[in-house]
């Protein structure tokens, strides 16, 4: 990777709608060049998709928070029901594995405080692999999910 791909990568992050003329022109390469580097960074698995972003609140999903779980107990057989969970539930957006106090750290979504507070304690603290929930809401977003550094 040169630096060159590495300026299509930060370009592709702002705006995946670009075309190769546009992308050729931006790095001064042909149209055919910039094709075939961002052909050649899509197979090697540096462009993983396309995506569109959404506005949460234009979908009401007025309530964003992250969610700290500590599992009852670490064995290979809990981490599977765990992750079968947070597969399950369209409003977990985001899941990482921690150190520390908690296990798991999740991105949630929710239309309001009613539907987090179901989602808290009708479905994550009667799971059975669950021993301890800590959520935190978002009061405002500083920076929005920025592009990856190049």
């Amino acid at each position: 990777m040169d630096q060159i791909d590495k300026q299509l990568l930060a370009a592709l992050q702002k705006n995946a709608h670009l075309t190769a003329q546009q992308l050729g022109e931006m790095l001064n390469l042909s149209a055919s060049q910039a094709g075939r580097r961002r052909q050649r960074l899509e197979a090697d698995g540096y462009i993983r998709s396309y995506a569109a972003k959404l506005d949460a609140h234009k979908l009401g999903l007025t309530v964003q928070g992250f969610v700290q779980v500590q599992l009852g107990s670490h064995g290979p057989e809990q981490s599977r029901q765990f992750a079968r969970l947070v597969e399950t539930r369209p409003e977990i957006t985001s899941a990482w594995t921690m150190t520390g106090e908690a296990d798991y750290l999740l991105r949630v979504f929710c239309e309001d405080l009613q539907a987090l507070n179901r989602l808290l304690h009708e479905v994550l603290l009667p799971h059975p692999t669950i021993a301890r929930v800590q959520s935190q809401i978002v009061m405002d977003q500083l920076k929005g999910d920025a592009p990856l550094p190049t």
